[in-house]
């Protein structure tokens, strides 16, 4: 795609990521009110954010691996859809309980649309061009972080009330909707797939189990109880079935292989600590300020500019330099610092901190979080194949949620029981005994509802206890920065796809393979597909090297399955032939290791050839081709290169014209006819233009 088509498809892309962002930055912001107003405790407090990590943490598996067999575009669309619903939804909510079942479902969405936005930019952009791109979304995330708190404040503290914090974005999403039909146009390979209903469900159970034991434990049972044995077995024989399921099954929701990728599973270790420090400090930042601090929901919602503002420059900032360097490791280490400094001051603070330095403390977090998030994606989709871009990218994108998830869980529960300390220990200081009285799970965030003399208690309790909560966010993000760490960087490629070398790179090995040719035996295996997806049998396929030398033959069997050896490395040749069937033709860079690669026969034509002088056989360089239908509409056009070549590809059987034009020639149009998978060789010559002279009354008139 050229930039403009890419930006053009960024437009829908990045507007309904806006309306994600918006939708979790604005209700964020305006949480307290809303348990204010439904009589909320501090462990619904979390559940409200919990059940949407949780639906989008266990669906974003599912969505990234739907990605890889159906089109990312309605799959996008699909979750813009889900996401709206949830919203609106959200927005008539009574109850607690309802209120967050319909944030679950809200959560569904929003793991399609945090996962399938970095499937489709995968899509389009090969890894080295794709920082000045992760620049537009980083501004997204800016402005999106910026305003959100602004516009829930806003909207809280005017008549509208908190429910237009969940309708807002809901005409948004609907533009969103259709800028994305109308822009998104990515390929799709249609073939027959098998779902891997059993290994999703299991994945799902398990980790829902999980995550509400860590919500649960320390408040409706103690952490060392039958219950806590039940939850976390229970979790442990859902995800050790998963694990055999998905080590079996032919498409996997998770491919266990990709886990064999140093680069892979350090990411997503890394991924766990930046998705308990994003979720977590936007969940009980606003908590802070509100409570401890007594700030309206507006001014709690600008106390965390600088945060926004540090992982906005970071992410923009660092984009642009990694695509002209193609390095992406000394950011993440910066990140990885940054992330720990930070959140290590942070667990300093009380409800006296001065503000100040508190906003240097964010700004540390915003600067390592916006150095981390986009880079830890990029590094994993630069090592894997295109076929797999799906599964692995929303595989980082899972264990990042499910950090965020386990993480606001875990801290709830320190928070609410800390709080709870702190309250009890003020009280008895005041020589009130409260008796057990106040309990983690409960609380009230009406403060000023509470009797004006216990209102500073309960402020100074919330205050004393978020310095707890970052420490222990701190403490998980060590291990962010030791996998980072030990992580071995990897060039970004300029390729879409890993089988495909970077031209430069190719010319290099190219040539090394000519003058000096390597003894290792590389086996290269595959599949050879039809258009429908359907195995293709007796296809003979042929292996050559960049001279032309023939490596192997072999043929497909009943499975459409071949193997072919070779025993040097560097850029290979792929030939697949198959009777009246288009031939495929593929390069495949063999390095002595065992690679995997499928073709795919279609019905289309071809047409090639070259424009020459007439008379002459010169190459005309700059010819426009153009091949129009029996209705005269425009199917394909092409401009000839500097020899005259030209090639129409993906040609439908039919009857076409012609037409061919160049500066200085005569136009020339003549009939042509693509047979069912054919491969048609036609050149064309042209006739130099005369010029020639008509003389009449008025003057003359020189014409070519």
């Amino acid at each position: 795609m050229t930039h403009r088509e890419i930006l053009k498809a960024f437009t829908g892309l990045l507007l309904a990521l806006l309306v994600a962002l918006l939708s979790s930055t604005i209700v964020s912001n305006a949480l307290p009110t809303i348990l204010a107003d439904l009589h909320g405790s501090q462990s619904e407090y979390t559940w409200v954010v919990t059940a949407t990590l949780l639906t989008s943490t266990a669906t974003t598996p599912i969505w990234g691996k739907l990605s890889d067999l159906f089109s990312k575009k309605l799959l996008y669309q699909i979750a813009i859809v889900v996401f709206t619903a949830g919203s609106a939804l959200g927005g008539i909510a009574q109850s607690m309980p309802e209120l967050i079942a319909y944030r679950a479902v809200q959560g569904i969405g929003l793991g399609g649309l945090q996962a399938l936005i970095q499937v489709v930019i995968a899509a389009m952009i090969a890894p080295r061009d794709r920082g000045r791109y992760t620049g537009y979304t980083g501004a997204v995330f800016a402005v999106a972080t910026v305003s959100g708190p602004l516009i829930g404040g806003l909207i809280v503290d005017s008549p509208l009330g908190w429910r237009w914090c969940f309708w807002v974005c809901v005409p948004l999403a609907v533009v969103a909707f259709i800028v994305l039909g109308r822009t998104l146009k990515l390929p799709v390979l249609k073939r027959k797939v098998r779902i891997d209903w059993l290994g999703a469900t299991l994945l799902v159970g398990g980790v829902a189990l999980l995550l509400i034991w860590v919500s649960l434990a320390g408040g409706s049972f103690a952490w060392a109880s039958w219950s806590s044995v039940a939850y976390v077995g229970g979790a442990i024989v859902a995800l050790a079935l998963a694990v055999f399921v998905e080590s079996r099954v032919a498409e996997p929701v998770v491919p266990l292989r990709l886990f064999r990728n140093r680069t892979f599973t350090l990411s997503v270790l890394a991924s766990l600590a930046v998705g308990t420090a994003m979720f977590g400090g936007s969940v009980f930042l606003g908590q802070y300020y509100q409570i401890a601090r007594g700030f309206s929901p507006t001014h709690a919602g600008l106390m965390t500019l600088p945060m926004v503002l540090g992982l906005a420059v970071a992410s923009t900032g660092a984009g642009q330099v990694i695509s002209r360097t193609g390095r992406t490791k000394p950011f993440m280490i910066a990140g990885g610092i940054s992330l720990l400094a930070g959140l290590f001051l942070l667990s300093t603070v009380d409800h006296a901190t001065n503000l100040t330095l508190m906003g240097g403390y964010l700004a540390l977090v915003g600067l390592g979080l916006g150095f981390l998030m986009q880079n830890l994606v990029l590094v994993v989709q630069n090592t894997v194949a295109m076929k797999d871009i799906g599964s692995s990218s929303s595989v980082v994108t899972f264990f990042r949620s499910l950090g965020g998830a386990a993480g606001v869980s875990a801290l709830g529960a320190v928070l609410a029981a800390r709080v709870a300390t702190n309250i009890a220990n003020s009280l008895s200081q005041m020589g009130i005994h409260s008796s057990g009285a106040v309990s983690g799970g409960g609380g009230t965030f009406a403060i000023s509802s509470l009797p004006p003399t216990l209102q500073p208690v309960v402020r100074a309790a919330f205050g004393d206890a978020t310095g707890t909560v970052f420490f222990v966010a701190g403490c998980i993000a060590v291990v962010t920065f030791l996998a980072v760490l030990f992580m071995k960087e990897v060039p970004l490629r300029r390729t879409l796809d890993a089988d495909a070398p970077a031209p430069s790179a190719v010319s290099a090995e190219a040539i090394s393979v000519v003058e000096a040719p390597v003894e290792m035996t590389s086996v290269l295996r595959g599949r050879v597909l039809d258009a429908a997806g359907r195995p293709v049998s007796g296809v003979v396929l042929t292996l050559t090297d960049m001279t032309g030398r023939q490596v192997d033959v072999g043929r497909t069997g009943r499975t459409g399955a071949y193997e072919l050896s070779a025993n040097t490395v560097g850029e290979h040749v792929l030939l697949a032939t198959a009777g009246s069937t288009r031939p495929a033709v593929s390069t495949v860079y063999l390095n002595g290791n065992a690679r995997w690669h499928d073709l795919l026969l279609d019905s289309q034509g071809t047409i090639s050839g070259r424009v020459r002088v007439a008379g002459r056989h010169a190459a005309v360089a700059g010819a426009v081709l153009t091949l129009t239908d029996r209705l005269g509409t425009v199917t394909a056009t092409h401009i000839a290169g500097g020899d005259g070549a030209y090639r129409f590809t993906g040609i439908e059987p039919g009857a076409y014209t012609l037409t061919v034009s160049a500066h200085g020639f005569t136009p020339h149009a003549e009939p042509m006819t693509v047979g069912d998978g054919a491969a048609a060789q036609h050149d064309v010559e042209l006739s130099e233009a005369v010029e020639r002279e008509f003389v009449g009354h008025q003057g003359t008139l020189s014409v070519e």
